[in-house]
């Protein structure tokens, strides 16, 4: 017998969860009788009207409406919606509400497997004799999550966990959708192939000038062709297309492939002098987090944002796998200086990938080894004295002179805009 899996998915999380935030504020306050919830309004999460660069992370249902999407420019949603209300995001906050929802799953079904900060998957079918249905269970979860916490979440009921997923992407809010292998033809292939998960807009382009514009002209397609022309990637479109999936329930967390930080700055940079402190302040960030998992990392990529919305990245392998802040500040400035073409960034990030643990055996050079030891001894004693001093008076109780500007400056600044965990 068949599993049968519920993919959970919960509805404009960011903006949920800021509105849940603002109404708990307001009744603290006792202001809730102006208190207006940003679900029903033309609103956005991802900056505030003062700041001149900025990305859409979530958006209300009215603003939609504007034509208003997500991971557009914030200068962009403004002129679509002069009137848009723009709240800044609380990453910690939306960590913390998530963790609440998904103990909360967990005490309906322990097998969960979260596969980001709103959206899991649970195998029904350890609990299906508690139930009368799938159907019945899932509308029952989805109405107890928004009686207890007030925000919704859609369900997605299947045999196969890719189509759970593409269920709960069907009308949206607060509904519970199936779509088992039998109903592929009928609720699954009509629709564009921009619908389809993991295609992007390189595949659909690359799809239509094959002349596929839908999800069952893709099913129906040569696999042959598919692998010719977008290579493996076409042949898990073509299994996705065709409801194939044999993947169960993970509930341990795979391995971060990679850590990286990236942040848009408030105005564009034109001079590498004013890029140091912002390659210095991701660095940093990149390297605690690589300590936090107990990891080296092997290669260290920077990634620029022009003016003009143009990207480009490049890497670099270190000779000796390292997550001092030294090491990846060094080495992104040398790659930022290979890589920047004199025009103003809006952008800066920087990536570590190829991780290693610690403790794994590295291959060294000797001459650079004997070189180098005494000083990356230094910096590891000192990152490691950063970290537990932070860690028990504060982010801000330890500051890098150099960054003593930026962090004055503090409260007119803006948080990274996104935060890149592969």
């Amino acid at each position: 017998m068949d599993s049968i899996f519920f993919h959970i998915d919960v509805n404009s999380a960011f903006l949920s969860w800021t509105a849940i935030d603002l109404k708990k504020q307001a009744q603290q306050q006792g202001t809730l009788d102006t208190y207006v919830d940003l679900r029903e309004i033309p609103s956005i999460v991802g900056g505030d009207s003062a700041t001149r660069h900025g990305i859409v992370l979530a958006k209300s249902n009215l603003a939609k409406k504007y034509g208003i999407n997500t991971a557009e420019p914030i200068v962009s949603a403004i002129k679509k919606c002069p009137n848009l209300t723009i709240v800044p995001p609380n990453h910690s906050s939306y960590s913390e509400h998530s963790h609440q929802l998904m103990n909360y799953l967990s005490s309906y079904c322990p097998l969960i497997e979260q596969v980001s900060i709103d959206e899991c998957y649970m195998d029904f079918t350890p609990i299906q004799n508690d139930f009368s249905s799938p159907i019945e269970a899932a509308t029952i979860i989805k109405n107890s999550v928004r009686d207890t916490f007030g925000f919704t979440v859609n369900v997605g009921i299947s045999n196969r966990k890719v189509l759970a997923k593409m269920a709960s992407d069907f009308k949206k809010p607060d509904l519970v959708h199936t779509l088992f292998v039998e109903e592929i033809e009928s609720k699954m292939w009509p629709l564009p192939i921009s619908s389809l998960l993991m295609c992007g807009h390189s595949s659909q382009e690359a799809l239509r000038k094959l002349g596929i514009t839908t999800i069952g002209e893709l099913a129906r397609c040569d696999k042959n062709l598919l692998l010719y022309h977008l290579k493996s990637h076409g042949l898990l479109l073509w299994e996705y297309a065709n409801g194939i999936d044999s993947s169960g329930i993970c509930t341990a967390p795979a391995p971060a492939k990679g850590i990286g930080n990236s942040t848009t700055m408030p105005k564009d940079a034109t001079s590498i002098e004013e890029m140091k402190p912002v390659i210095l302040s991701l660095s940093e960030s990149v390297s605690k987090r690589l300590r936090a998992i107990q990891s080296n990392a092997g290669t260290i990529t920077v990634e620029i944002k022009y003016a003009d919305f143009h990207s480009c990245s490049h890497q670099m392998a270190l000779v000796t796998p390292d997550n001092t802040t030294s090491t990846i500040y060094e080495s992104s400035i040398e790659l930022l200086k290979e890589l920047w073409n004199g025009d103003p960034v809006r952008l800066l990030g920087v990536r570590a990938t190829k991780l290693k643990e610690e403790s794994a055996p590295v291959q060294l050079d000797l001459f650079s080894y004997q070189a180098s030891k005494p000083q990356s001894e230094r910096n590891k004693k000192l990152d490691l004295a950063i970290d537990s001093i932070r860690q028990k008076y504060g982010s801000e109780a330890i500051v890098r002179g150099s960054l003593l500007k930026s962090t004055s400056s503090k409260k007119q600044q803006k948080a990274p805009n996104r935060i890149n965990e592969v």
